[in-house]
């Protein structure tokens, strides 16, 4: 069975088995992930993602080495459970935790992080927005065994705000001075926003949308550039933000500031240029010795997602595609971890290669600790599936041995596979039948004994 995380893990959360200090050092002579690799070389950090990843070392250092695979981790931040994101790869899952101004706790994000962490998650982001982010932000940051995302620019737009400031009077030092605090902290991978470009709002303005701008990052990236008739200085300052990235080997997840927040805005110029402009910069980093993943659209009709695959992988390199989703009806509130779960498999056996997690309360309210354990697993499902249908090898392991305990009404073994395994104990157990060999839905009219009765009663008349 592949993957770090391939199940939900039977075992006490340990944080205490993670450190943050020290992180990795410089070997081989070569400062990032990419120079090794282009050097035929694997840093320390490669040889243990082979290993948990169970694929050979030198298809990591190939896919390192022409940008079609990422391994997020900050040359500062241990990091026990490592991953590799694209090609060939199993598909993984980020959940996303984090408080907001309205509701910020750290325990209540400690606690949806070892819940994510539990079910399956291969990485975690903290979106937290509060006054207390640095706070939860570094506690997360020493708890967690798998790699942690942030956008550092909510904590820019969001300290001006609380002090009753314009989002225009934001300094683009105090941007870049954001993200390099966030790359000392330790973080590995950031979301940022650098495709959202003047053109890319002409054309979302001149073409029009139902829904405007629903990324929370590109909406305030696209208010500072409106009113002080300015480029992105992400866009027009990105070396600057790859000198910063390089230091830590720290990995762009270059940000949909642009993205669909509703089927009918799928697809527009303005998406297409923000990709456009994505795919430049996506180049310009990785032959810089930086690692980039590029971030998909939200809200994309099923006949649409190939489509959409297909473009990003044309227009960035083949870089790994993280999408949200995608969500591929509108009307479904509550239920979006459903709509995104479909998405998600069709994106994955197309070609994507991290999912994004939506959880039931997408579109209504903070995500709660219930919320997130929903989320990965629903993730997980829709990640398994495309994993089955691209034929990675070894996908379909367990689901075969899943069939084999049915067959033997072993279910010990079953719960064992099973992607939650206390969810599904606690509904057998609920309504066990009279007969322990099977479960209340068919009781003693079980198809499997019958079935078995039958070849019995066959076998009985051929062998006479």
């Amino acid at each position: 069975m592949r993957g770090c995380l391939s199940k939900a893990e039977n075992i006490p959360y340990e944080p205490d088995l993670v450190s943050t200090s020290g992180g990795r050092t410089e070997d081989l002579g070569m400062k990032t992930i990419i120079e090794a690799a282009k050097s035929g070389k694997a840093l320390e950090i490669v040889s243990r993602t082979a290993e948990c990843e169970g694929v050979r070392i030198n298809s990591l250092i190939e896919g390192l080495a022409d940008g079609t695979i990422v391994i997020p981790a900050n040359n500062t931040h241990d990091i026990r459970k490592p991953i590799a994101i694209g090609k060939g790869m199993t598909i993984k899952i980020n959940a996303n935790i984090g408080s907001s101004e309205d509701l910020e706790s750290t325990e209540v994000e400690l606690e949806k992080l070892k819940v994510a962490v539990a079910y399956g998650a291969h990485t975690v982001m903290d979106l937290s927005t509060g006054s207390q982010w640095k706070s939860i932000l570094s506690r997360i940051l020493e708890r967690s065994p798998v790699p942690i995302g942030t956008v550092p620019l909510y904590q820019v737009f969001g300290k001006a705000m609380r002090e009753e400031k314009d989002v225009s009077d934001v300094s683009v030092e105090e941007m870049f001075s954001a993200v390099e605090d966030h790359c000392k902290m330790g973080v590995d991978y950031l979301t940022l926003h650098c495709g959202v470009t003047r053109r890319a709002l002409q054309l979302l303005k001149t073409q029009g949308r139902k829904l405007g701008i629903v990324s929370r990052g590109g909406s305030l990236m696209a208010e500072w550039m409106e009113k002080r008739g300015k480029e992105n200085p992400l866009y027009e300052h990105f070396d600057r933000l790859i000198e910063i990235l390089y230091a830590y080997d720290v990995t762009f997840s270059l940000g949909d500031g642009l993205r669909p927040g509703c089927l009918s805005d799928a697809s527009d110029q303005a998406q297409i240029e923000e990709l456009i402009s994505l795919g430049e910069l996506q180049k310009r980093s990785h032959d810089a010795g930086v690692q980039v993943m590029i971030e998909g659209p939200g809200h994309v009709q099923l006949d649409k997602i190939a489509e959409n695959i297909r473009m990003q992988k044309s227009l960035c390199n083949n870089a790994p595609f993280y999408v949200l989703g995608p969500i591929v009806t509108d009307i479904a509130p509550g239920y979006d971890h459903i709509t995104s779960a479909i998405g998600g498999a069709l994106a994955g056996w197309y070609g994507a290669d991290f999912l994004c997690y939506v959880t039931p309360a997408e579109h209504l309210r903070l995500p709660n600790v219930d919320d997130v354990k929903t989320g990965v697993i629903s993730a997980r499902i829709a990640a398994h599936a495309a994993d089955i249908a691209k034929g990675i090898n070894g996908a379909m392991e367990s689901d075969n041995l899943m069939a084999e305990a049915r067959s033997n009404f072993d279910w010990e073994t079953q719960y064992k596979l099973a992607m939650d395994p206390l969810t599904a104990r606690k509904e057998r157990n609920e309504a066990l039948p009279s007969d322990g060999d099977v479960c209340s839905m068919c009781g003693h009219l079980c198809a499997l004994k019958t079935t078995r009765r039958a070849f019995e009663k066959n076998r009985e008349k051929q062998e006479q």
